[in-house]
């Protein structure tokens, strides 16, 4: 079900920062409410390694690990952050479900968009989880 309206979204963003939000709902158009409410309300949360933390305190709560091969990855973050933070700027001061669903009806709303960016080989490895890795197949838009 999509997140429209601005108390599903505070909530999925919340829930994050809480890390009460259950596992199941952290789904990827989840994962950019949350990037959206952060980057308009909390910025102080939405820099790289705020989220870092933020992101890999949620996955131990909820039993997830984060190593060199599950759990918190950062090029996947940071390109998602870029992505929400270019939808949020072209929208101005629309209301946040708004952007949500203009972004998820986006190439970037696909939960495969960033193969058009990076090969699986090197999104997947252990370097991009770990630091930021520039795309290798093509610049991002934004």
């Amino acid at each position: 079900m999509p997140l429209a309206s601005e108390s599903a979204i505070a909530r999925v963003a919340q829930g994050l920062i809480a890390r009460t939000l259950p596992k199941a709902e952290w789904t990827h158009e989840a994962h950019f409410a949350a990037a959206l409410w952060l980057l308009r309300y909390r910025a102080d949360l939405a820099g790289p390694e705020a989220m870092r933390a933020l992101i890999s305190a949620y996955n131990h709560s909820v039993g997830v690990e984060n190593s060199a091969s599950a759990g918190y990855h950062h090029t996947i973050t940071i390109a998602s952050l870029r992505a929400a933070a270019a939808h949020l700027a072209a929208a101005q001061d629309q209301p946040l479900p708004a952007v949500l669903a203009r972004l998820m009806a986006s190439a970037q709303g696909r939960s495969d968009w960033l193969a058009t960016y990076w090969t699986r080989d090197l999104l997947f490895s252990p370097a991009a989880r770990r630091d930021w890795v520039e795309p290798d197949l093509a610049p991002l838009p934004f």
